[in-house]
């Protein structure tokens, strides 16, 4: 059975080879999970988990993608300033805060790079979109039990995961549920209040204010593990709806699927 530690071990190893790095980023599962995991309370997590950072900044091209990811450089930021640490994970973060931010290098891609098959994204991850919302209030994990059993129950929520440094829950939803829907049953809990996060024009990060009161909110009274994936919407991802293929038998991009899953489905930390 898959736990964090084991999952991002993995994928740093993957991450080792330089053929891989450009699929992973692509993913869109692993680079999002990643950040999740730079939240991990596992000095062991957070460790592999920069350095797989580490290895797939070496390609240039990931950059970009890698510092527009939504929390990736508020996370590095909590990391370098976090007290009662290793050094090597505050030097790491560091490291890897500064090739994000330092200034582009001219990118020579080729056709066939480009045209490169990307192997571990099924079908299913389009049917669904992912939100990043701010919540006020969410201060201990009495508040954050409160928001699991709220969003719980709204019908079309598929699974969510808390940063409790920032505040922030990222919620994977069918794409025809309203964003306001999560802010209602947010608001029903009396004590917490939620924003969308998402990026400007500019890269920068902004909070939308949502209005619960617009949305009504479809509770489930049975409350399954998971939404099923098939039951999920047929429309494209709002955010970066990407085609994927998959490659013939290919024993990591087998694995990578796996990952990916685990990755968007079972952070519950």
């Amino acid at each position: 059975m898959m736990d964090a530690l084991s999952v991002v071990s993995q994928l740093r190893d993957l991450a080792s080879e330089p053929q891989n790095r450009e699929a992973i980023v692509q993913d869109q599962g692993c680079l999002p999970g990643l950040v999740l995991f730079l939240d991990h309370q596992s000095p062991e997590v957070l460790l592999a988990t920069l350095q797989t950072l580490r290895y797939l900044a070496e390609l240039s091209p990931n950059i970009p993608t890698m510092k527009n990811e939504l929390g990736m450089m508020v996370s590095l930021e909590n990391l370098m300033g976090r007290d009662n640490q290793s050094v090597d994970i505050t030097s790491l973060a560091k490291e890897v805060y500064g090739i994000l931010t330092a200034p582009p290098l001219p990118v020579h891609r080729t056709p066939e790079r480009r045209k490169k098959s990307q192997f571990f994204i099924n079908s299913s991850y389009k049917k669904a979109k992912c939100v990043t919302l701010h919540i006020q209030g969410l201060d201990s994990a009495d508040q954050r039990g409160l928001c699991e059993e709220a969003l719980l129950k709204v019908r079309g929520v598929i699974s969510f995961t808390f940063q409790m440094a920032s505040k922030r829950c990222t919620v994977r939803i069918r794409s025809d549920l309203p964003t306001e829907s999560l802010a209602s049953a947010i608001a029903d809990t009396k004590v917490l209040s939620a924003q969308q996060v998402v990026k400007n024009e500019a890269g920068e990060e902004v909070f939308i204010p949502l209005n619960p009161s617009v949305a009504e909110v479809h509770q489930i009274s049975a409350l399954p593990d998971y939404l099923p994936e098939e039951e999920e919407s047929p429309e494209k991802e709002v955010d970066r709806a990407v085609s994927r293929t998959t490659a013939k038998d290919d024993a990591s991009g087998s694995w990578l699927n796996a990952a990916a899953s685990f990755l968007t489905k079972t952070f519950y930390w």
